[in-house]
Parts: structure tokens; sequence; C-alpha cells
């Protein structure tokens, strides 16, 4: 399924790093290398440390850093001491940063020195003791020095290496973020690293040779951007790190570095794709050999563009941090405009409605997959039940199948905007806006309307230099209205310098719909 250039074999980062010696593993951001025998070395170090914690088999050992290598030390490191790695948003305040550390129980936080006074309260407000909470790249109070720390462990193997995990916190759509629980994978922590890589670059048709480089474009934070590039470690390839993503730095890290594959949000795609041609034509990218896009719906104008400007080397997954998902090929994609694939081995797909009736071929409902591995929501057994329809579990989001079983998404169940009782699901109108070269972002909202409940109004980001007029937006108007039904045509329009997306691409919808219903009862 995927471009690799050897045969794929169950052996892991840990099993290759001596072979590979002084090969880069990890360039940073400022173009720093750390080697597969450094890291191999410092992620050991971390590891016997953790263990000199006497961490317990299931304890959870917190993140808060930047892009860099001091991530994949710790990572590495938890993933041979039977723990659970959690990664936390640094852009969080101290009271947000404290509840998962608290939520989640972490015993010890890895952080740096660019945000020790905000995570210094959170950790004391989670009873982290100081011993425990670990400053890379400086000294403040109330934390123990990374560097100096590592320093006096042993570089050897951990005497007792048993699978960790990871602990991800979904960003939900109300309410605080819950964790995804599962079980620690069972057998040792060499095979248990290896299959998880195997299956995810299985998903995503990506090569698993030693030959290929590997860029991370998003934040470690992040389950999809981290969880690449270990699983390229593992394979025995290097990871480039972006810090703050850039269109054309992105460019020419794949011209400078030799980039072979990556993981892109369509955000990304839409925003390459409106450098001026001459940018992107001063670009060589020719050493791609596999790029994979998930976490929110792509336009197809959008995809198109970037298979006619890459070639068929763009893949597509969709799945969540609870269950398994959909893979679709170049080929496949371009026979069926718009779907995100069929079920990947192992994977089971149904079609439901809120009552947990199976619904026929092309009518939309909730998408739900067969539960392999169990899961919960940390502490939260109620939203657990609601997830679940006997075996199958749904994450909210609606879509339906064609007659080959190829999924199509329509939108989240909970940003369905509901008119005069008819659904409208933005993502099919933001695609719309969107193929408008004045439209550099969109997002599709319902707005109070006493007659009808919700309208349709689009929030809009205008290209640079484009100014938004009254001409403007009736224009963007009559061209939604070509490309969609007339009810689900925006009503009105607004112009924004800048829409709110979250890191990893997918747009903060409930930020832009407060404003519109801050003075109602109701938000719906």
């Amino acid at each position: 399924m995927g471009v690799g250039t050897e045969e794929r074999t169950a052996r892991s980062f840990w099993q290759r790093a001596e072979a590979l010696g002084d090969k880069p593993a990890v360039i940073d951001p400022d173009g720093s290398l750390t080697t597969f025998a450094e890291l191999y070395e410092n992620g050991n170090r971390v590891a016997n440390g953790l263990a000199a914690f006497e961490l317990g088999d299931d304890d959870v050992v917190a993140m808060v850093l930047k892009n860099g290598h001091v991530v994949y030390e710790v990572f590495s490191a938890v993933l041979q001491v039977g723990g659970y790695f959690t990664p936390v948003n640094w852009h969080l305040n101290a009271d947000e940063i404290a509840y998962i550390l608290r939520d989640s129980g972490a015993k010890a936080v890895v952080t740096q020195a660019e945000f020790a006074d905000v995570v210094r309260p959170a950790a004391e407000a989670a009873g982290i003791p100081v011993e425990r909470r670990l400053l890379s790249g400086g000294i403040a109070d109330g934390f123990t020095s990374y560097e100096l720390w590592k320093a006096e462990q042993s570089p050897a193997a951990p005497a007792d290496r048993r699978p960790g995990h990871r602990l991800y916190y979904t960003s939900g759509t109300t309410g605080k973020p819950k964790a995804v629980l599962k079980p620690r994978p069972k057998g040792d922590a060499d095979s248990a690293a290896a299959t998880f890589s195997e299956r995810l670059f299985g998903h995503s048709g990506l090569g698993t040779g030693e030959d290929e480089s590997h860029l991370v474009t998003g934040p470690t934070y992040h389950p999809s951007p981290l969880g690449y590039g270990m699983a390229a470690l593992h394979f025995g390839q290097t990871v480039v790190l972006m810090d703050k993503w850039d269109a054309e730095d992105t460019l020419r890290l794949i011209q400078e570095r030799r980039i072979t594959a990556a993981h892109f949000v369509p955000t990304m795609f839409h925003r390459m794709l409106r450098l001026p041609q001459a940018v992107r034509d001063a670009y060589d990218v020719s050493s791609l050999r596999g790029v994979v896009h998930a976490a929110a719906p792509c336009p197809p104008d959008v995809k198109r563009a970037m298979l006619d400007w890459f070639g068929p080397i763009v893949w597509e997954y969709y799945s969540s941090s609870e269950v398994g998902g959909t893979q679709v090929s170049p080929e496949e994609w371009l026979r069926r405009p718009g779907t995100v694939g069929r079920p990947y081995p192992g994977a089971e797909l149904r079609i439901l409605d809120e009552d947990g009736n199976e619904q026929p071929t092309g009518t939309a409902g909730l998408v739900h997959f067969k539960l392999v591995t169990p899961f919960e929501y940390k502490g939260d057994p109620a939203k657990t039940a609601a997830a679940r329809h006997g075996d199958w579990v749904t994450v909210g989001d609606i879509g339906y199948v064609d007659d080959e079983g190829y999924l199509f998404l329509c939108d989240r169940a909970a940003e369905t905007i509901i008119s005069g009782g008819v659904n409208i699901y933005p993502a099919e109108v933001e695609a719309a806006l969107l193929a408008h070269p004045s439209v550099e972002d969109a997002a599709v909202i319902g707005v109070p309307n006493e007659e009808w409940g919700e309208e349709v109004k689009a929030v809009v980001q205008l290209s640079d230099g484009v100014s938004g007029t009254p001409e403007l937006a009736e224009e963007l108007i009559i061209h939604t209205r070509e490309r969609t039904a007339k009810f689900k045509t925006p009503r009105s329009i607004d112009f924004v310098d800048e829409l709110p997306r979250g890191s990893n691409g997918k747009l903060l919808r409930r930020r832009v719909r407060a404003p519109y219903w801050a003075d109602r009862t109701r938000s719906i």
C-alpha cells in the first residue's frame, strides 16, 4: 500500500539506533541535529530517570514543550517504561494546564524555560513535587534541571522494558477536554512500537524505508504530528521539525532537506496554493514520495490542485483518538472526489441514526466504527456511554456511504445548522467559498433568526490586498449560490482580519459563533 523501499519488518527505533549511529534522527527548527545514537542514549537516560522515580505501570508523564528533540527523548522513554505520555498544548494558561495535570494524575512533567512561570503554578496545583518538574533549557525556581538530571542517569537500556502508551485529551465541543484512555499494549516495547508504526504508515500510504525523511509540520502536542514523527523514527527515518508553520518555509525545507513524506491539514494546502506562482515554482518538491492529510474536510478543488502540483502521492485518512477510521489513495479519490475512503484493515463502519438504526446507502447519519480496542473517556462514564450503540462508537461526525462502501463526510453533528427544520452542513458551504480567489479562509455558522431558528452566515478572512466591501459580500453570496442549493447559501457575510484556528488546523467554530449568540438564552 505504501511506497517504501524495504520490506516491512517489525523493528523499532531502539533496535535500529546502534546500526544507524551518526545518521540524523531529529533536526530541530533551528537546524541543530540529534543523531540516532544520541537520541537512543538520551532516551534511555530519561527512561532510567523515570524508573528511578518509581513510577508504576500506567502512571502519566506530561509534556509542555515546543517542537524539538527533547519531545522525542521523553516520548521514546515513556514508551519503554510502561507509562502513559500526555502532551499538553503550551498555549494553555496555568489553570488549564493544571486541570490536565490533575485529571490525568500526572506524576511528572517536562517543560522548557520559556513556560516556567505558567507550568510552575499548574504543577503546584496538581501536587507534582519539584524533583519531578523537569525544566529544559534553563534554571528556574520550583524546577529541576532536565539536562543535569538526565546527565546523572545511565545511558543503557532500562532493565525492565515495558510498552507504554499515549493518553491524549480531546478538544471536545463543550466543557473541559477529556482523556481517551486505552489499555497499554501487551507484549514487549519493541513489538508494540513497531506494530503501531506499521499500522499508522500503512493507513497513510507513506514509505517505510530508512532512506525516507519526514517533515513534521504541526505542533507535537497534537497526536498526529507527534505520532507520525515517532513512527518515522521507528522506521529509521530522519525527522525534520518545524516550529511555527509557514507555507513558503515548508517548500524551502522540502527542497533543502530532500523531504520525502509529510503530514498536512487542509488549511496548509490552501495557504500553499495561495502562494504566488513564481514562489511555488522557485522550489523543487520532486523529492516527495507520499504525503497525507486529515483533521478537517478538504475542499475537492483544493485536493485536486494539490494532486496536480505534488502528483498522485496525496493520501487521506479519517480517524479519531477513540476508534478506527478510513483511508483513501490518490487514485481512489480521483474516481470519487470528496470521499475519505473505506475502512482500513481491521476497521468496520456503519451509518446509524440517533436511535441506532442503520441507514441505507446514500443517507446521512452518525458515523460509527466497530469497537476493537476498548476505551473510555477518563472519569466520564456518561460521555463514554453516550458515544456507544452496543459495540459501535461515534465521535459525532455525520456522513454517508456510497454503493461501494466509500465514506463521504458531511460535518460534525455539533456544527450542523438547523434552519426551518432543515439540516445544513457548514463544510460544504465553506468549500464553495474557498473556491473564490478573494477568500483566504471561511467559517459558516448559524446565527439567530426569529422565524427559522437559525440562518446561514459566512464569516470570511480575505486574501492579502483584498478589501471587504458590500459589493464583494454580494459577489460571494452569488458565487456560493451557484455552487450549492439556495437554502444553504449565506444570507449575510461578515469580514474579519483572521479566523481562529487551532494549531492542528481545525476551525474554532464555537469562538466564531459566540458573539452572535451572546445575548441569547439558547445557542441553537
